[in-house]
């Protein structure tokens, strides 16, 4: 009875701590997304699970740039994310892709001040009740956020992005759709051959912990190679990070487990 009891406790530790049970193209996070040559469409036709908008609030407008020097006319929130969602979901008859069982988080960077930022981006998103009201679609606030205990005071349809470092009431956590980590914090290693001992300590680590806590985990700023895509799949990490849709795309098709 006490080995039963041993190996039962021992196969639920084991299972929170456990990498997804499959990859597929939904495993992918389009990294700053609005650089591609075709914002959100690469990423969305791929199949992708997950896109990045980096955006700055200007005159009331919320401009998407990896730069305040980069922003461009008409090259905003709502023309290059939140329109094409509302015709795909429109399309696919309520549902973000034609399979209605696919979901997509819309990781948004706030940029400039966070509050006065995600104030108009909720103001925006109010004008989009097919995204808002979607449950296949998580709107992510990632970059300025607002303090930690504040999360579960914001409207229902914004998640934030967590951050390892911190650590969260249950209400709070409640709003955390997963977490993201600069990889260059836990590792130096540059995607070629395997990673040293002790930088795969050190993510192995970071991926339990937003598991143990029921999270998803991505690392930016990470090596975007086939050698550390298959890397990453060994250790678990749920977003694979990439500038390289195409690429990670058929990478995933082929290497699907």
């Amino acid at each position: 009875m006490r080995i039963n009891m041993f190996l039962f406790l021992l196969l639920i530790a084991l299972g929170g701590n456990a990498q997804p049970r499959s990859y597929t193209v939904g495993n992918a996070h389009s990294h700053n997304d609005y650089e591609q040559d075709r914002p959100f469409w690469a990423a969305y036709e791929a199949g992708f699970g997950s896109v990045e908008a980096d955006v700055f609030l200007v005159n009331g407008n919320l401009p998407v740039a990896h730069n305040a020097g980069d922003i461009r006319p008409g090259n905003d929130l709502k023309s290059r994310y939140l329109e094409p969602l509302k015709a795909c979901i429109q399309k696919n008859k309520g549902s973000v892709y034609a399979d209605r069982h696919k979901r997509l988080n819309l990781l948004i960077d706030c940029k400039t001040e966070g509050r006065a930022t995600l104030a108009a981006i909720i103001d925006v998103l109010k004008q989009y009740p097919e995204i808002t009201g979607n449950k296949r679609i998580r709107v992510v606030i990632t970059g300025n956020r607002p303090h930690k205990d504040s999360l579960f005071m914001y409207p229902a349809f914004i998640w934030f992005d967590g951050e390892l470092t911190n650590k969260y009431t249950g209400r709070n956590l409640a709003r955390v759709a997963l977490f993201s980590a600069n990889f260059r914090n836990y590792a130096q290693w540059n995607g070629a051959g395997t990673p040293d001992a002790a930088s795969e300590a050190a993510l192995q680590q970071q991926i339990r912990y937003a598991h143990k806590l029921g999270k998803p985990i991505r690392f930016w700023g990470a090596p975007d190679t086939e050698n550390a895509w298959k890397t990453f799949q060994r250790l678990g990490v749920d977003y694979i990070n990439t500038d390289k849709i195409a690429e990670l795309s058929q990478y995933l098709e082929a290497n699907r487990f």
